[in-house]
Formats: C-alpha cells, sequence, structure tokens
C-alpha cells in the first residue's frame, strides 16, 4: 500500500471539549481522485462543495456552447470533457481545502501514513495530547481560586 498524505482542518468555532473537537475534524486526502474525476458533480454534492459545483456546471455549458459554436466535432467535446474531468480529480483535494478555508475551517496539520485510519492515529497521538480536557472562553474567569484549589463556580459562566 502507498503512502497517503492529509492534510487536517478544524473549525474555527467549534467546541472546546477536545473529544468534540476531535469530531470536528475534516481529513483531506492529497493526490488524484478517481471519484472526483468519474462522478464528479455527485462528489461535489457529497462534499458540500456548491460554489465549485455552480463554477463546475457554468464552464461545462459554457464550453459545450463554445465548442458547438466554433462547429467542433462531438468528438472534441468529448475530449474536452474528459480533460475538465481530469483537471477536477487533480485539484479536487484543492477545492475541498478552499471551500473549508470558506467556511472558516483552519488548517491544524498534516499527517502521512499507508491509510486513512493509520493517518488519523498518527494525527490523535499528538495532538490529544497537546489539549485540554475542556478548552476555557478567554473572558472567563480563574478556575483557581485561594489556596490554588479548584473552584468550580468560577468554571460557570457569569459567576465569581
Amino acid at each position: 500500500m502507498a503512502i497517503q498524505t492529509y492534510t487536517v482542518h478544524e473549525p474555527s468555532d467549534g467546541p472546546r471539549d477536545r473529544f468534540e473537537r476531535a469530531e470536528a475534524l475534516v481529513f483531506v486526502r492529497d493526490g488524484f481522485s478517481w471519484m472526483a474525476a468519474l462522478l464528479t458533480p455527485f462528489w461535489m454534492i457529497a462534499h458540500r462543495l456548491w460554489l465549485a459545483l455552480i463554477g463546475y456546471l457554468v464552464v461545462v455549458v459554457g464550453l459545450q456552447l463554445l465548442l458547438a459554436m466554433l462547429g467542433m466535432p462531438q468528438r472534441a467535446v468529448g475530449w474536452v470533457m474528459v480533460a475538465v474531468h481530469l483537471l477536477v480529480g487533480f485539484e479536487g483535494d484543492a477545492i475541498r481545502r478552499w471551500t473549508l478555508r470558506r467556511r472558516g475551517y483552519a488548517l491544524v496539520g498534516s499527517v502521512s501514513g499507508r491509510g486513512l485510519d493509520e493517518c488519523e492515529r498518527r494525527f490523535f497521538d499528538a495532538w490529544l495530547n497537546d489539549r485540554p480536557y475542556v478548552s476555557l472562553p478567554p473572558d472567563a474567569p480563574s478556575a483557581m481560586g485561594t489556596g490554588g484549589r479548584l473552584s468550580i463556580m468560577a468554571l460557570r459562566s457569569g459567576r465569581t
């Protein structure tokens, strides 16, 4: 099995709990996507790439109209469509990353392994160890009371 590389993206307004944050992460595989090349519109719908789908439809319809107006044979039009689909297959990962960035996701890392399972395990082994169980908002009062003991009242928002 070949080595695969994934980039990992996290929503900026994601949950504070580290396990819920881990569930919200998105792994995007680098490399050619056969599904994106062969089933382009369905692949875009499955990944909720709405702007990319609209752009794809505009390009496909525009190219077909242009080539028809130029009197190109149907075979040439077919080859142009194959080229468009191959381009989407090669750039599918970039399209997904662009969409995630537009939705407010931040790139938090990349990982390589023999498959998605191994990449997730490697990433989470390093990532979860560096994250607190629950992250407090920046405006939250200090959770430490006098004497260094944890104050549960300080953890509740709006109370001191």
